[in-house]
């Protein structure tokens, strides 16, 4: 068990879900009422970059929190920006500087639908973690810089959601084939942390920036119990499928889940995962084990499929294959809305 290493705020997320819960619930809006009739849960998964896109011509833009998710969220139609556009119960994403930007969003999530700020509150693998790589491919430096800090996190809807205490797992570490090994069909494969990442000192840390995270959330209205996780898996995944020591991950994908993270899982109703796998041509079926199915088929990142939403759950009908052409994002966003 790793719990001792858990963030701050995974900590203060966790007070805040529980100590106010009688208080907000008295002083629920009129709408409150709508939200219980709804029988729909609204996920989302999309790598955001730290909120820069990289440009064809070497160039970088900075998006906005609200201009993002604007380019994100959908109706049942999957159209962005009309006024069908629901609030959703839970974001996974990838690559957020740490608790300051993951709070920021949620709290600009939390402004657009009108409700306090709060209302979305961010867990994080990290809470500030330590500058990865020496390049971000952009022309302008402080463009760049804004993406030297990266982890991972999951954003959801305490109006719907509730979150106890011991039901966010602990950290779990993705694996890599470390250069100049034999790949052995997965025998070379080691975990991707201390001792066994880059030799490089310029990329001492990479290896946060791949710390998986998962947490099991409750259904205010239902009890319904919700499992997800968020993943980001190194880009050597691409080339040589790696889930820890001797281990190609599940169906050869480079994909595992961590003992608490499995344990919260098991114990869940509707179960939802989201990665950047950098890794393309894993099947829809590849997490089938734990019930789940992947949604969205088209390419996520430039002419590859690299990002996977997969889900257990009665999942409604995409007219745009679950994924979103519009995302201000390096990547496409992927969306699943569950009727439960």
């Amino acid at each position: 068990m790793i719990r001792h290493r858990f963030t701050a705020a995974v900590a203060a997320a966790l007070a805040l879900a529980m100590a106010p819960a009688a208080s907000a619930q008295a002083a629920a809006p009129p709408e409150a009422a709508a939200v219980a009739a709804d029988r729909v849960l609204r996920v989302y998964n999309n790598n955001i970059e730290n909120l820069v896109r990289n440009n064809a011509d070497g160039s970088c833009t900075r998006i906005s929190g609200p201009d993002h998710l604007t380019s994100i969220l959908v109706d049942d139609s999957g159209r962005t920006g009309t006024a069908g556009v629901v609030a959703p119960d839970i974001l996974i994403v990838q690559q957020v500087r740490g608790t300051g930007q993951a709070t920021a969003y949620a709290d600009q999530l939390s402004a657009k639908f009108g409700y306090a700020a709060g209302t979305y509150r961010a867990i994080v693998a990290w809470d500030d973690p330590e500058e990865w790589g020496t390049t971000h491919k952009c022309s302008v430096q402080s463009l760049g810089d804004l993406k030297k800090k990266q982890t991972n996190g999951i954003i959801y809807n305490t109006r719907r959601l509730s979150l106890a205490a011991g039901d966010v797992s602990a950290y779990w570490s993705a694996g890599w084939l470390k250069p100049g090994t034999a790949y052995a069909d997965g025998a070379g494969c080691t975990l991707y942390k201390p001792p066994s990442i880059d030799a490089d000192a310029d990329h001492k840390w990479t290896w946060k920036r791949t710390s998986a995270i998962a947490a099991r959330f409750t259904v205010k209205e239902t009890g319904t119990t919700v499992f997800a996780a968020t993943m980001h898996l190194p880009q050597e995944n691409r080339q040589n499928a790696c889930a820890g020591d001797g281990d190609k991950g599940i169906a050869s994908s480079g994909i595992h889940l961590g003992a608490d993270a499995t344990s919260l899982l098991n114990g869940s109703t509707i179960r939802i995962v989201g990665i950047d796998a950098n890794r393309t041509g894993i099947a829809a079926s590849t997490l089938s084990g734990y019930g789940m199915t992947g949604y969205g088929t088209g390419a996520t990142n430039g002419s590859s499929k690299i990002d996977y939403l997969f889900i257990r759950g009665t999942v409604q009908p995409s007219s745009v294959a679950h994924t979103v052409s519009g995302t201000k994002s390096n990547h496409l966003a992927l969306y699943g809305f569950i009727n439960f």
